[in-house]
């Protein structure tokens, strides 16, 4: 089947988003936000690959389980949701035609922009 849907991750997206931890960072800060792989090793040597999984959008069935190359589209740093992650994954995915992904990141990112539109009234 290869690349998917993470629904687990989807779904700890929408409930971080949902709960206010996100950053809402500009459309191209995702490189210097991103966590370095040492902070990837680290947060699974203490949480798991199961709990790293939550933190992307996709998955790519094909890849070993406990591998950093079966998930695919990370959408923050393991504390919040960044903007200019989901931005990032929802491009990425519609250039690769996978659609669920890009779907899931565009409602996501509907969702950080009603929040910037609050959080700009203030």
């Amino acid at each position: 089947m290869a690349v998917k849907l993470h629904r687990p991750g989807y779904d700890h997206a929408k409930q971080l988003v949902g709960d206010g931890h996100v950053v809402l960072d500009d459309r191209d800060a995702w490189s210097e936000h991103q966590p370095s792989a040492a902070s990837e090793n680290a947060f699974i040597a203490e949480h798991g690959w199961t709990e790293y999984g939550r933190w992307h959008l996709g998955i790519d069935d094909e890849r070993g389980t406990e591998t950093k190359g079966r998930y695919k589209f990370p959408y923050g740093d393991f504390s919040d949701v960044h903007r200019c992650a989901v931005i990032s994954a929802e491009s990425r995915a519609g250039q690769r035609k996978y659609d669920d992904i890009e779907a899931a990141a565009a409602h996501l990112h509907g969702m950080l922009e009603a929040l910037r539109q609050v959080s700009s009234k203030r």
